[in-house]
Order: structure tokens, then C-alpha cells, then sequence
């Protein structure tokens, strides 16, 4: 499912290419019996993080993006720098669920899988826009 939506990244050797190799790896973890979304969420913060990365890097004035992790500060950006547009007020709670669902998972903590199912349900419609952003 998702490496289906970022399948214009499929083995691109920029960040576009890393965002889908980790859809590929939420799709593989879909498929098996993992009870701990930690997993899951890691990978799906990193594809969210690797494409507006790379929506900064391949759209803004400077193709610069900064460090951090944090999808709402990166999202933030990529609507002021890249042209995208979005009702950004329905993704920026969900967003930050992301970020701190895969923070708990660098510590080994157990997450709230329902919290994450639901903030994803959220997010699947935002990465169908960036993915039809990014192919323009």
C-alpha cells in the first residue's frame, strides 16, 4: 500500500528512494504477526521524514532541509518553502503523535497502538497529496 503510493521513488537514489524503501518496509511489517506497532511506526516516521526532506531538498529556494526529526517542524517548512498547499491544521497533532511514537521506539518503550492506528488513518490522505505534489 504504501510503496504503491511512493512508487515514483521506487530505488531512486536520493531521499525520495530511502522515503519508499521504508514504505516498502511498513507494507512488509503489515503482513506479518508483530503485535507492537513500534516497529511500524518507526518506519513510517522515516518515510514521512525522508520525503518532505526530499520535497525541501528537490523544491525549496536553497534545497536545504534541517536536521531534526520532528514531522511537524518539517511539514511546517515544506508549506513555506516548496509551493505545497494543505489544510495543515488536520495533520499537525497527528504528525507529532508520529514523532513521538518513534522517539519511544529509539528507547524501547511500548506505544499506544491504537493512538499510532489512529494518527496513520489521519496521515494516509496527507502522503497521498505529497506523493501527487512530488510528481508534479
Amino acid at each position: 500500500m504504501y510503496a504503491e503510493k511512493l512508487k515514483a521513488f521506487e530505488n531512486v537514489k536520493n531521499l525520495g528512494g530511502k522515503a519508499w524503501e521504508h514504505a516498502v518496509a511498513c507494507d512488509v511489517i503489515s503482513q506479518t504477526p508483530v503485535k507492537d506497532c513500534s516497529l511500524h511506526c518507526f518506519h513510517y516516521q522515516q518515510m514521512f521524514e525522508l520525503l518532505f526532506k526530499h520535497l525541501l531538498e528537490t523544491r525549496s529556494e536553497f534545497g536545504a532541509y534541517p536536521l531534526t526529526h520532528k514531522l511537524e517542524r518539517l511539514f511546517e517548512q515544506t508549506i513555506k518553502e516548496t509551493g505545497f498547499k494543505t489544510d495543515a491544521s488536520k495533520y499537525q497533532s497527528a504528525l507529532r503523535w508520529i514523532s513521538v511514537c518513534a522517539e519511544v521506539y529509539r528507547y524501547n518503550f511500548l506505544i499506544d497502538c491504537k493512538g499510532y492506528k489512529d494518527s496513520i488513518e489521519t496521515l494516509n490522505p496527507l502522503l497521498d497529496e505529497l506523493a501527487e505534489f512530488a510528481a508534479q
